[in-house]
């Protein structure tokens, strides 16, 4: 079916001119670039906890929850019973320039919770980047799996991989 819509007529007279206070720029819209497979839960990046865990707030919903990423592990800097290990600083640093104070994805897997009433989730950045991987992708964490929570075990071990054969971050010595 073809639906025809005819404009009113306007003369120059009718048609009011913009304000001087009225921004005519086009402003960007940010590019979410993640794999439409991916069901997203949206949260903003409250604080960084250290290489693999985070601080977030829900758009909709929970604030300040404890999130921890699935299938990596990062070196400590903050736990009960063990000392700051080699790279935690840097992979704290590392994390936190991926994440503070940006608006993220979480993807949950199989697991809704770790032993410490943390979230599991994989992290994706807007631009498509998963940050579990990317972190194991600079030398700033190891894989580190525990079944069910499995999905992207492969991605994390080719990028343990090529780090190691790089000398990346804690593959260095």
């Amino acid at each position: 079916m073809l639906l025809s819509v005819t404009a009113p007529a306007c003369s120059p007279a009718s048609v009011a001119a913009p304000s001087a206070a009225v921004n005519l720029t086009p402003t960007p819209t940010t590019v979410i670039l993640i794999p439409p497979e991916v069901l997203c839960e949206w949260a903003r990046v409250r604080s960084v906890t250290d290489g693999d865990t985070i601080r977030i707030d829900f758009e909709a919903g929970a604030k300040n929850q404890p999130v921890r990423y699935i299938g990596i592990d990062a070196p400590e800097t903050r736990h009960p019973t063990l000392r700051l290990q080699p790279f935690g600083p840097e992979a704290s640093k590392a994390n936190a320039a991926l994440v503070a104070g940006r608006r993220i994805c979480l993807e949950k897997d199989i697991s809704e919770f770790d032993r410490y009433d943390r979230l599991l989730r994989y992290i994706w950045l807007e631009d498509g980047r998963l940050v579990n991987e990317v972190l194991v992708a600079e030398g700033f964490a190891t894989t580190d799996t525990f079944p069910p929570d499995v999905k992207y075990v492969e991605r994390f071990i080719a990028a343990q991989q090529s780090a190691a054969a790089e000398g990346l971050g804690i593959w260095a010595e």
